[in-house]
């Protein structure tokens, strides 16, 4: 089809309005003729993908004021640790220590802390060769295009914020539980006539959240060093925590179960599957460095600062969360961990020690506010830059003059966040992830992989080029994933034995002779220019793989609300977000002239 046929036909969708981004809610008639065009943009919109220099240029120009450039690397290993040393930590070593993996956690963690460097790479490689604060949604939104984008934005920033709410509740028993008060029943205000689980106001939660966002709107550097400050001292406390435990610990607990009638002894009690469970299990307590990335645009050398800030505190992580779990496991026989209160319930139980459980409270109070903060800073940033695309009101691009820092995504997102805090108790546990994380770090595996081969969007004329290289690609993608879910269905349900184990072993080969095929017989349309993922596309392979194997293991209530919070996301799409961001990029363009439509269509020619 003729550009000069497409040029016109946007300018004829404009309408009378004359374009911008507000012509296709001028009205309820204008609005109306804009419903009746849904399907038509929705084929234009849902998968134009914007290349990466109108990622950092044209789009960014959208927020007026750049981002400050003040972070360093350490700041962003701070951020990182911060992020991932949460109190839920505390529970989540004790359960996978109990119920899987016994002493053998300290391995667990080793496998899980490479597995979380896999997909750490993923997201370095793009906030590397392109440093803006979308995260995970730009990297969609170059490669898989808009509609992909949104979808996993709007769920990731919908899960920021319940966890975020949950997690500020949890500050007060946490508190209550380093000063010896009984937070909840002293520190919560009932509300008569209220339903259950919406009837304790918790004005501590709704404080930290408010004082946490007038932060990271004054000063983002400011920000960065509370955390360092917060992230420091809640280390010595782990530290502290993990000498205690060794000395005090006896090393025969690492292979004598409590009872040992009942339960298997040695360092391994459960084998290979109990180790890998237990990774499984604790893989969780390593999200947060992916909050990291959507600092790119604020880092003064990004080349450099990120790769060894996120890189660096993933390593830092994986000590101290082995070492934790080597303390825990020296303190008692496996079998003899509270997996709810591991550290405090082992010190609990010997004479004089019972201060311990009020250290580990304070110790977790401040792992609640560091990944507080760092979960709030991304979040923000994730909705600035969704601003920025068009598909939500563009006021929340804005990036303020004085602070330059994205203002009114830090201030909404806050008070949404405290609002919710205030009044409603929600069932989400500190060391998990939602499920809606969790599919974004297999998206973004499979997107570095797709960029590698299929290259960004096509200039004018080499569209067939582009088709030729796309679908070998989406192919490999995905038959690695169903692979990979045979895999995880296999485990989780296929009945234990020799069969189980043969099935498994033939579906871990297919695995490997499908990347193996793949590298042989597809070359890589682009090599990255500064950094890119070692060993592609082994390591982007395992990363997918990890992710879906972590998907099948979440429960059915993860789906549930997945699938709740997805619906709501394409509804809001197709009545709102698609016109909008139509309107911003194609409508508006055609209003300039339709300079603008040619160079957007000339970067999509693989679409013409």
């Amino acid at each position: 089809m003729d550009k000069a046929a497409l040029v016109s036909e946007s300018t004829d969708d404009v309408g009378p309005a004359g374009g911008g981004s507000s012509s296709s809610f001028s009205g309820l008639r204008a609005y109306g003729r804009a419903l009746a065009q849904t399907p038509r943009r929705l084929a234009r919109r849902a998968c134009a993908a914007t290349a990466p220099h109108e990622e950092m240029s044209r789009v960014r120009a959208r927020s007026g004021t750049r981002m400050a450039r003040a972070l360093r690397w350490w700041d962003l290993v701070g951020l990182g640790l911060g992020g991932m040393v949460g109190a839920g930590v505390f529970v989540t070593t004790g359960r996978a220590a109990r119920l899987y993996a016994g002493p053998g956690l300290v391995v667990s963690y080793a496998i899980a802390g490479l597995c979380a460097l896999l997909s750490a790479f993923c997201y370095t490689e793009f906030a590397v060769d392109m440093p803006v604060a979308g995260g995970a949604f730009s990297y969609l939104r170059v490669t898989f295009g808009e509609f992909a984008a949104f979808l996993t934005g709007a769920n990731l920033i919908m899960e920021y914020v319940f966890s975020n709410a949950a997690v500020a509740r949890s500050f007060t028993a946490y508190l209550g539980t380093a000063v010896g008060v009984d937070a909840p029943s002293k520190w919560r205000i009932p509300v008569p006539g209220l339903p259950e689980g919406f009837n304790q106001v918790d004005l501590v939660a709704v404080g930290v959240i408010l004082l946490l966002s007038v932060c990271i709107c004054y000063s983002t550097k400011e920000s960065s060093v509370v955390n360092l400050v917060l992230t420091g001292v809640h280390v010595a406390f782990i530290l502290f925590i993990i000498v205690m435990g060794f000395v005090h610990g006896d090393a025969r607990n690492l292979s004598r179960p409590a009872d040992p009638v009942h339960n298997p002894g040695g360092f391994f009690p459960h084998g290979a599957a109990g180790v890998f469970n237990g990774a499984a299990a604790v893989y969780l307590s390593y999200i947060g460095y992916d909050a990291v990335s959507t600092m790119a645009e604020e880092v003064e050398r990004p080349d450099r600062d990120i790769p060894a800030g996120v890189s660096g505190s993933v390593v830092l992580v994986t000590a101290l969360y082995c070492l934790m779990a080597a303390s825990m496991s020296m303190l008692l026989p496996y079998d003899a961990i509270d997996p709810e209160a591991p550290f405090s319930g082992a010190f609990k139980g010997r004479d004089g020690m019972a201060w311990v459980s009020n250290v580990i409270g304070a110790g977790a109070s401040l792992g609640i506010l560091t990944s507080l903060m760092v979960a709030m800073l991304g979040q923000a940033r994730y909705l600035c830059v969704i601003g920025r695309s068009g598909v939500v009101p563009a006021w929340l691009a804005r990036v303020d003059r004085r602070t330059a820092t994205p203002v009114n995504a830090s201030a909404f997102l806050g008070l949404l966040t405290a609002a919710l805090a205030l009044f409603t108790e929600l069932d989400v546990l500190l060391n998990l992830v939602s499920i809606g994380t969790l599919f974004v770090f297999y998206m973004v595996a499979n997107a570095v992989v797709y960029r590698r081969y299929v290259g960004d969007p096509c200039p004018a004329g080499t569209g067939t080029a582009h088709e030729t290289r796309a679908w070998p690609t989406l192919a490999f993608i995905g038959a690695f994933s169903l692979i990979a879910l045979s895999f995880t269905l296999l485990w989780q349900f296929a009945p234990g034995g020799a069969a189980k184990a043969v099935m498994l072993s033939a579906t871990a080969a297919a695995a490997v002779a499908v990347v193996a095929a793949f590298q042989a017989l597809v070359p890589q349309a682009r090599e990255p220019e500064v950094w890119g993922v070692p060993g592609m596309p082994w390591v982007p392979a395992a990363s997918v793989f990890l992710n879906v194997f972590l998907l099948g293991s979440l429960d059915r209530p993860s789906y549930a609300r997945f699938g709740f919070f997805s619906a709501a996301v394409v509804l809001v799409y197709v009545l709102y977000s698609v016109h909008a961001s139509y309107d911003a990029e194609e409508g508006g363009a055609a209003a300039d002239g339709g300079a603008g439509a040619g160079d957007k269509l000339q970067d999509h020619g693989c679409e013409v």
